[in-house]
């Protein structure tokens, strides 16, 4: 039996990429304090200590086998590899803007893969102009350099690697993503990553944390709004739709992402930034809405 689309479902999109966007800032924010990985690992701790007291309260029913191994699976290249990406992106160099607009690129990945990989429907001549729209309002934003800094092939490098290990999960979320617990999904996924994060932290980092306010504060934000509300939010837009319309609001994360930091950091937002955003959220509603 099909399951039952939330009649919250199309506000689904905006709620995630306002609170998604603003991770890049809580990550750089983050970093002065703990390295990458070691910021990874106290982040994991802190999620997989919020969620067992409550599965345990709950006692969700457990899931089969196939669905257990689709979570472990997610819990690795999502939770762990694209996190750690996006971490070690930002440690070597780029800034928080420009590793957005990279990771923004995702839907055109997702389009072009997921009627062969997932099932989905050609996204048809609407849709490829809306993602046309959304790449150029992305590629605005980054030309206007409001909030974007970037440096150092390295950062580089896992700034790609972070892009295809994010469009990889949400074509295996796709292709075979099962009903299941959130409280349960999101246990297992970050105990997977937890498990998996450790050991590289302890092998190539001091794992050393300055506990300031400041640290406590992105730490809040990327354990409640990023790992638990955002992915939870993105899992049931993948779950609902296809993969390229879910995938489309990336188009929007680099724009708000300059926007959030125009707002925290100070960083000037030019009209060439705020025109793009509006071309990217134009590019976003005919995706979402192709139908």
């Amino acid at each position: 039996m099909k399951e039952a689309k939330p009649a919250w479902l199309p506000l689904a999109p905006f709620l995630f990429v306002l609170l998604w966007s603003g991770g890049f800032t809580a990550v750089k924010a983050a970093l002065p304090y703990a390295e990458a990985l070691t910021l990874q690992a106290v982040r994991y701790v802190c999620v997989v200590a919020i969620l067992l007291p409550l599965w345990l309260v709950l006692r969700p029913p457990v899931p089969d086998r196939a669905t257990l191994t689709h979570l472990v699976r997610m819990g690795l290249v999502v939770q762990f590899g694209y996190f750690a990406a996006m971490n070690l992106g930002q440690q070597f160099g780029m800034g928080p803007g420009a590793i957005a607009l990279i990771i923004g690129l995702q839907p055109v990945v997702v389009a072009l893969l997921a009627p062969a990989v997932a099932g989905d429907p050609p996204v048809g001549a609407r849709g490829w102009a809306g993602l046309v729209l959304g790449l150029l309002g992305a590629a605005m934003v980054i030309l206007s350099g409001s909030g974007i800094s970037a440096g150092g092939w390295l950062g580089l490098f896992f700034s790609v690697l972070a892009l295809v290990l994010m469009a990889a999960g949400a074509l295996m979320e796709r292709r075979g993503g099962r009903p299941c617990d959130l409280v349960t999904a999101n246990l297992v996924m970050c105990g997977v990553a937890l498990v998996a994060t450790l050991p590289m932290a302890w092998g190539v980092e001091a794992m050393r944390v300055r506990w300031t306010w400041e640290f406590v504060a992105a730490l809040a934000y990327l354990v409640l709004v990023n790992s638990l509300i955002s992915l939870s939010l993105l899992f049931l837009m993948l779950r609902h739709g296809e993969a390229a319309r879910a995938s489309s609001v990336f188009f929007l994360v680099p724009p708000v992402a300059a926007a959030i930091a125009w707002v925290v950091l100070g960083a000037a937002m030019t009209p060439l930034a705020m025109a793009g955003t509006a071309v990217a959220a134009v590019g976003v509603a005919l995706v979402v809405a192709r139908r």
